[in-house]
């Protein structure tokens, strides 16, 4: 077994408030892990820690297989700007960054790498579409592309199904199901506890600390289900940073 990520006590929050409370685990290489729990649990919090977007209040998240800067991050489809004028391939594109900067230009091969990948999500002939105008599940499909691109080891998504058709949510569980078999990390936040028993192995849930983390089949649970909920209903939001009880 090899480890890509580790948490050691981890506390995370907003204002000292903690949002997930004294989280240890590990995540292995290669693991396709949902995590799931009520609204308010602290999910996408935790994708952000992972990503380096927020510093925890306390612990540590140990990134062993690669930098911070070599995770790829989809964040939620709320949190992304679609007036920005930039079209969809320029935008695809932009997964080379790494490579070749914000600013660099593209090779005649990544140029090829770039129609493949909107090729591979569906989106041929939409090259030089504005993304201001593309549908919800097109737009998910070209940032699908872009992670594509960016070829990292570890690949974080945060509620990357909702509000999507049955075709498009399936074409990129499809994308997913290639990266785990290419031996890729990949932390998805998901809601829906059907696509996650029928296709993440493994699943953690939370309610702001974790309730089970393990084999999905015995994460999702009843008793657990209705523990993550009760857990966050009784969540104190005025609390101040708690400390672990020996």
């Amino acid at each position: 077994m090899t480890i890509a990520l580790r948490f050691r006590d981890l506390t995370l929050g907003y204002d000292r408030h903690p949002a997930v409370h004294h989280l240890d685990g590990v995540v292995e290489t290669g693991d396709l892990l949902a995590v799931c729990g009520p609204n308010g649990a602290g999910k996408s919090t935790l994708l952000k820690a992972i990503a380096g977007a927020i510093q925890p209040l306390g612990g540590q998240v140990e990134r062993l297989a690669c930098a911070a800067r070599d995770i790829a991050y989809l964040p939620q489809a709320a949190e992304i700007d679609r007036s920005f004028p930039i079209n969809v391939f320029d935008l695809v594109s932009m997964g080379f960054w790494r490579s070749a900067g914000l600013f660099g230009g593209l090779s005649r091969a990544k140029e090829a790498r770039t129609f493949e990948a909107i090729a591979s999500v569906g989106l041929t002939g939409l090259e030089d579409r504005p993304i201001g105008t593309l549908s919800g599940g097109q737009m998910q499909r070209m940032l699908f592309a872009r992670l594509l691109l960016q070829d990292a080891p570890v690949i974080l998504l945060d509620e990357p199904f909702t509000a999507l058709d049955s075709k498009t949510t399936a074409d990129l569980l499809d994308v997913v199901a290639r990266w785990h078999g290419e031996k890729r990390t990949v932390v998805a936040v998901l809601h829906d506890d059907e696509i996650i028993r029928r296709c993440f192995p493994k699943a953690l849930l939370l309610a702001r600390e974790p309730v089970a983390w393990g084999a999905t089949s015995d994460v999702l649970g009843p008793e657990n289900l209705l523990r993550a909920r009760r857990m966050v209903e009784a969540f104190d939001r005025e609390a101040h940073e708690c400390e672990r009880v020996a």
